[in-house]
């Protein structure tokens, strides 16, 4: 084992923090801090210090298993493993068809192995049925971004540019909880005389450091955006010039805005007009604003046109585009921005291409070496892919995801998931999803192998390898190359991280996520390049002293501040969109009278695979819970600890009462990290945005019951 210190990254959230790993001679790891990253200078979460327990033998799978014919997983060997992959693909494929082939990927992939992902799917399985779990994360934001500015990149500033800002409005995000490093940046803001407004159903620790906090009713954040752009209006607020010179479509949203007026709005989400008046004020006042969104808002079967909403607000009062003010994403999983920009996604290619596009098409399969009429159109979204199991898609290749816990109506999509012809699964860890897998392959972790990610900033960065994995393990990538042979492609799948990354960056040339400027040795020498980075350079991209300068490098210096001269649109202004507010899917009524909604906890991490793994985290957070409000707890008659059913429409989720003022008293909430009768998504609605395609995890209608024991 090595006994040098590694500098490298986190691989838990989005934030994608620094820190150095170094090899103890008792075989453990160390992870200690890297004070010189400029994203967390240091700091790390509970998550992040014990990231190295999870390289433990005992906690991962270290051999392949497959299923026996008595139907238990036992141990094989890797070409057993392989081969029996290949037949159950090879098999499906003869019989129905490349559509009955599902590929189901995950946000914590790398670049690397998103992009192989895509080109595996496509290539050598010749299937359009290929999403991943990012769709749950920050696709209505993606959508909304693209319809307003021509382009989606999670935030357009780095995060150092959030302390300097006047005003800083949060809206659906915990991230005191969530990505606890990023709050010092928020800290700053105020100790600045900035200001902080944190939108949430509850009072969370983020909401607690707050200037204003607004607790509106579960899925009505489209509504608050539209009674605040009113008054925005109302007041004479608008940025006239700005409106004038750098945007489009102002008519139809001012109208559609004008349409909620306060009182309207107060009713809706029970903001009082007071406060959206003192909102409107904090954020109007000073010379620079941002809004930020992250999964409350956009987790809505309207999340698209809610972030449409929120986008307006900065459009209308010139808050976009110019230093230290715009709209911006949090993004969630640790490279869930790059995971849907290199083929992933359903509709995507390399580059943050659309596959329907004609040129696109013709740039990639040049890259590739494929006839463009060979690859697929686009598939399903990752719900419907996964609600299409066992009819329509016969077996499902799966890598680095756990929808048994983490998709909407999870019980549903177990049912699926058991009733395909055959499932094989990728992993670190025998997740519950692996659990029903027929063949299981234990796979490298992020200490072990090499490979790029591309954090919530947009900041693209390399991960090191900094130990060499148990025997009996291998890379996603060996794994692809593998079944690639044993499907007839022999060549177009290498091994090497780095040589993948080659050819990303050509399949990216020109294409919106442009990668083709970045290569491992500029990533490994600065602190991350932000794209888009093209390999041709314009002289506006140059600085003068660098012009000056006759030996230095012509390389793009990468973007770390989008649209400050002209947005991504064919004719560089941003768009309105004009947006109403309806309600949500399914709202409450006299048989479910509650609203549930969902979220994480500090100690763990989406659903929990590896996080559950760890002594120290399990210890902080144990178990799920029930949060509710004193009043409705009482008309109950539940107690704190007591056991609690909550129930929707797709069935019965039971676990202890946490009680609290905390929350509003006609919403509950529920972390979603855990399986078994306490798994959140048990109830959560499966609802689609019609754009984005994103589940109603926000907000469901539930009724509570006591449990006796």
């Amino acid at each position: 084992m090595q006994s040098t210190v590694t500098p490298t990254h986190c691989p838990y959230c989005a934030l994608q923090c620094g820190m150095n790993l170094t090899p103890a001679p008792d075989g453990t790891v160390e992870v200690s801090e890297r004070a010189d990253f400029p994203v967390n200078r240091g700091a790390l979460c509970g998550k992040g210090r014990t990231a190295a327990a999870v390289l433990a033998p005992e906690v991962r799978l270290t051999s392949p298993l497959v299923r026996d014919e008595g139907g238990t997983l036992v141990p094989a060997s890797w070409d057993e493993a392989l081969d029996r992959i290949a037949a159950g693909l090879e098999r499906t494929r003869a019989q129905y068809g490349p559509d009955a082939l599902g590929v189901f990927g995950g946000g914590g992939l790398t670049n690397e192995k998103a992009y192989t992902l895509g080109k595996f799917a496509r290539v050598v399985l010749g299937t359009s049925q290929i999403d991943y779990n990012g769709r749950f994360c920050m696709s209505s934001a993606a959508a909304a971004g693209i319809k307003a500015f021509g382009l989606d990149r999670g935030l357009p500033f780095p995060l150092e540019d959030i302390p300097k800002s006047g005003c800083v409005i949060l809206v659906g995000s915990n991230l005191a909880e969530t990505m606890p490093p990023s709050l010092r940046f928020f800290t700053e803001l105020r100790e600045n005389g900035g200001t902080l407004i944190v939108i949430d159903p509850r009072r969370t620790k983020t909401a607690e450091q707050a200037d204003l906090h607004l607790a509106p009713r579960p899925g009505t954040d489209l509504a608050l955006a539209l009674g605040l752009l009113h008054l925005v209006i109302a007041e004479g607020r608008v940025d006239e010039e700005y409106v004038r010179q750098r945007t489009a479509g102002w008519e139809d949203a001012r109208a559609a805005a004008m349409a909620h007026w306060p009182e309207y709005v107060e009713r809706i989400t029970g903001v009082s007009v007071p406060q959206l008046r003192e909102t409107v004020r904090l954020f109007c006042e000073p010379e620079s604003a941002m809004v930020l969104t992250a999964r409350g808002p956009e987790q809505q079967s309207k999340g698209t046109d809610t972030v449409g909403a929120w986008i307006n607000l900065c459009l209308a009062t010139g808050r976009a585009g110019r230093p230290l003010s715009g709209y911006g994403c949090l993004t969630g999983q640790g490279n869930g921005q790059g995971g849907r920009e290199h083929g992933q996604k359903a509709d995507q290619l390399p580059g943050y291409r659309k596959l329907d596009d004609p040129a696109a098409r013709a740039h990639v399969a040049e890259v590739w070496g494929v006839d463009p009429d060979s690859l697929p159109g686009p598939g399903r979204s990752a719900y419907e892919l996964l609600d299409a199991l066992g009819t329509d898609i016969r077996s499902l290749l799966l890598m680095a995801s756990n929808p048994v816990v983490s998709a909407p109506r999870a019980a549903h999509v177990e049912e699926r998931i058991r009733s395909l012809d055959f499932l094989a699964v990728c992993d670190v860890v025998l997740s519950e999803t692996a659990e029903l897998a027929d063949v299981v392959l234990p796979v490298t972790q992020w200490a072990e192998e090499t490979g790029t990610t591309t954090n919530l900033e947009g900041r693209v960065l390399l991960r090191r390898r900094a130990i060499t994995p148990p025997d009996g393990i291998r890379s996603d990538l060996e794994v692809l190359h593998e079944l690639a042979a044993r499907l007839g492609v022999e060549k177009g799948f290498p091994t090497d991280p780095e040589e993948v990354f080659e050819e990303l960056r050509r399949a990216s040339a020109g294409g919106a996520a442009d990668y083709s400027g970045i290569t491992y040795r500029r990533l490994a020498e600065e602190d991350g390049v932000f794209w888009p980075c093209p390999a041709a350079v314009e002289t506006a991209d140059v600085s003068e002293e660098a012009l000056d300068d006759e030996e230095a490098p012509a390389v793009h210096p990468g973007t770390p501040r989008l649209f400050l001269d002209r947005f991504a649109t064919p004719d560089g202004r941003a768009r309105f969109v004009p947006v109403s507010y309806r309600a949500i899917a399914e709202e409450p009524d006299d048989e479910y009278p509650v609203l549930l909604t969902t979220g994480r906890v500090v100690a763990q991490y989406q659903s929990g695979a590896q996080t559950r793994r760890v002594a120290e985290l399990n210890a902080a957070a144990p178990g799920p819970f029930v949060e509710l409000h004193p009043r409705l707890a009482a008309r109950l008659g539940a107690a704190e600890g007591d056991p609690v059913a909550v129930v929707s429409r797709r069935g019965r989720a039971v676990a202890p009462a946490r009680i609290t003022d905390a929350i509003r008293p006609d919403t509950v909430f529920m972390p979603f990290h855990w399986p078994g009768e306490g798994r959140a998504n048990t109830l959560t609605n499966p609802a689609l945005d019609p754009t984005s395609r994103m589940p109603e995890f926000k907000a469901c209608a539930v009724r509570l019951e006591t449990v006796e024991t």
